[in-house]
């Protein structure tokens, strides 16, 4: 493709001939969503669903302003404002390529510290839906209680300032306060980030902060506003060198394309107080049972990536496609997702629990999908906490295994541990990188001091069930290596 059309407004009649283009206009849109979080994740799965209903001529007053708390969310404000905030949007699929631009976000918010633009946006009564992805270490849950982490240093400071926060959760209480006052009344809380019972979780962090400054603000939200739960799923990579090429190769100069899978799904719980698109008509699913959906999606999909990313890393392969190729690999996933963590998992309508798992294989061996194992793997402390440790806990309670288990713990510590099989160093990968790293050190002489340090197994260290196996695979692990230690497992399930 020789000539490129820079992606904007006045030049999707250009690129209609080469790709799909929005048929409605852009900047006729009424705002009805503030997205706090605005990443490719967003872009490629909310934004589209909003974006399907706008091409049929619907949800014309539910355009999307996209938000972010992080210094670092001003550099996609500006890529974006520069292409009057459209994406491209490029399915990856084995059989091919294709490409679509999308017009549901129409603003995004400058980003300042004490959040006075973001608190006012929210505050405005055309804004009745407040959506995040903040991914899911980022709701300030103390590991040891479950509850909010009320010591933590952002939590106490909007707590104190609640007039100036720092967290998206701080502003999205200054502006409930401003919507109190002004009687503009409530909006509801989506939280679309992979935790379970992600609404609930929403309304503990809000109510539990707000509580510390304005008993009576957290009451009126308590009663007023909704945080309903939702599944989310389609795996979006990250946009480098690559991405921006694909683009390009469709004819469109785009700084910030997003490239997706052939696959997503949306489960809502229908609970939301100040209205809401009708998403279900582009293909999400309303249901009084997200709770199904979702412990099959976060066990299986979410605690798939957590079997496979750490050993892919420790061997060098950098993509998930690439672990999927990995002949052990491949087969420790089947092994563990069939006996140890689909004896927990119920069956959705229309999916049963082993047709799910060859899915979610088929996807993950996607090799158009240059999904990185870095990327799966950061923030392990939380994605383990929140997609293995359950599994876990429910075969010690249940009596089923938990030895496939134990060997994706063990090379997690090997991992932490921060060198790959060839030597190379595995850089910070995790909010809690130096106390994890510290523990992977005192574990490669003791393997059970990683059990004691790491709080996330407080609940299970004392099993000897699982300690044990642990130990001796993390033993394994040092003294024959992962590929060969992967071997072993699948021997012994084996026989």
């Amino acid at each position: 493709m020789d000539e490129l059309t820079p992606l904007r407004r006045d030049t999707l009649d250009r690129l209609a001939g080469r790709v799909a283009v929005p048929g409605y206009d852009s900047a006729a849109l009424r705002p009805g969503i503030v997205h706090i979080g605005l990443g490719n994740f967003h872009r490629a799965h909310q934004a589209w669903y909003t974006h399907r209903l706008m091409q049929m001529g619907l949800a014309q007053d539910w355009a999307i302003i996209g938000a972010g708390v992080r210094p670092g969310d001003s550099a996609m404000r500006d890529r974006l404002a520069a292409q009057d905030w459209l994406t491209t949007l490029i399915e990856l699929d084995p059989a091919g390529h294709s490409a679509e631009v999308t017009g549901a976000m129409v603003d995004f918010v400058p980003v300042t510290d004490g959040h006075a633009a973001l608190i006012a946006r929210m505050a405005a009564p055309d804004i009745r839906i407040v959506s995040l992805t903040v991914t899911e270490g980022g709701y300030f849950i103390d590991p040891a209680t479950g509850g909010l982490d009320t010591s933590h240093p952002e939590i106490a400071h909007d707590a104190a300032h609640p007039d100036t926060p720092r967290t998206a959760f701080g502003a999205i209480i200054a502006a409930l306060r401003a919507r109190r006052a002004s009687g503009a009344g409530p909006f509801t809380g989506l939280s679309c980030d992979n935790l379970q019972g992600n609404g609930a979780i929403l309304r503990q962090t809000v109510l539990g902060l707000a509580r510390l400054s304005d008993p009576g603000l957290a009451a009126w939200i308590e009663a007023e506003c909704s945080f309903p739960d939702s599944m989310v799923d389609c795996i979006v990579p990250a946009t480098g060198a690559r991405e921006v090429a694909l683009a390009r190769a469709f004819g469109i100069a785009d700084a910030a394309p997003v490239t997706h899978e052939r696959f997503r799904q949306w489960v809502i719980a229908d609970e939301f107080c100040a209205g809401r698109p009708d998403w279900d008509r582009a293909g999400a699913v309303f249901t009084d049972d997200v709770h199904a959906y979702e412990m099959m999606k976060i066990r299986i999909l979410n605690g798939g990536h957590q079997v496979i990313c750490g050993a892919g890393e420790l061997l060098g392969l950098g993509t998930v496609a690439a672990t999927m190729a990995h002949e052990g690999i491949r087969a420790m996933f089947q092994r563990i997702a069939h006996r140890e963590i689909a004896p927990h998992v119920a069956a959705v309508p229309g999916m049963p629990v082993s047709d799910y798992i060859d899915l979610i294989a088929r996807r993950f061996a996607n090799p158009e999908i240059h999904d990185t194992t870095r990327r799966v793997a950061f923030d392990g402390s939380s994605r383990h906490a929140g997609f293995i440790l359950p599994s876990i806990r429910d075969g010690l309670q249940a009596g089923t295994p938990v030895e496939g288990l134990a060997l994706v713990s063990a090379i997690w510590a090997l991992h932490c541990a921060g060198r790959r099989e060839d030597g190379s160093v595995i850089e910070a990968n995790d909010p809690l990188w130096p106390s994890l790293h510290a523990a992977a050190k005192a574990a490669n002489a003791d393997p059970q001091a990683w059990l004691d340090q790491v709080p996330l197994y407080r609940e299970v260290r004392g099993a000897r069930r699982f300690a044990d196996p642990f130990c001796a695979w993390h033993r394994a692990l040092q003294d024959d290596g992962v590929a060969a230690t992967i071997a072993t497992y699948l021997a012994r399930q084996a026989a």
